[in-house]
């Protein structure tokens, strides 16, 4: 966890981890961070009983390495397993945003979607 007194909080758990304690002490905060492994997270907690989170930054589908990304459509099977699996997802004054990753899972190699590492800026 880390926070900056004037700032934000960020806060990271394992799979669904505990966020009541997680977020012990955050209520001065203005702006709240949370890293959640599995973007299906969001949905199943997170939206709905801490509408405090701002930002949730998650990974895990890595776009199932095979996908169509061209201006206009954005496609992969992975989608079909996870409503949200790439890219930035907003509901309310919250955001989701999804990470497909730089590495693989079994295959080694994508097709399709490309491994990414993405730099925020917070202003």
């Amino acid at each position: 966890m880390y926070h900056a007194p004037d700032s934000g909080y960020v806060a990271g758990n394992n799979k669904y981890g505990d966020l009541e304690k997680a977020r012990v002490g955050t209520d001065e905060y203005p702006f709240k961070i949370l890293m959640s492994h599995d973007p299906s997270h969001w949905d199943k907690e997170v939206r709905e009983k801490y509408a405090d989170i701002d930002l949730m930054l998650s990974g895990h589908t890595h776009g199932m390495q095979f996908g169509v990304e061209i201006p206009g459509l954005k496609w992969s099977p992975v989608q079909y397993m996870y409503k949200q699996w790439h890219g930035l997802y907003e509901s309310g004054t919250q955001r989701l945003y999804v990470n497909p990753g730089f590495g693989f899972i079994g295959y080694p190699g994508r097709v399709g979607v490309l491994p990414e590492i993405t730099v925020f800026t917070l202003v």
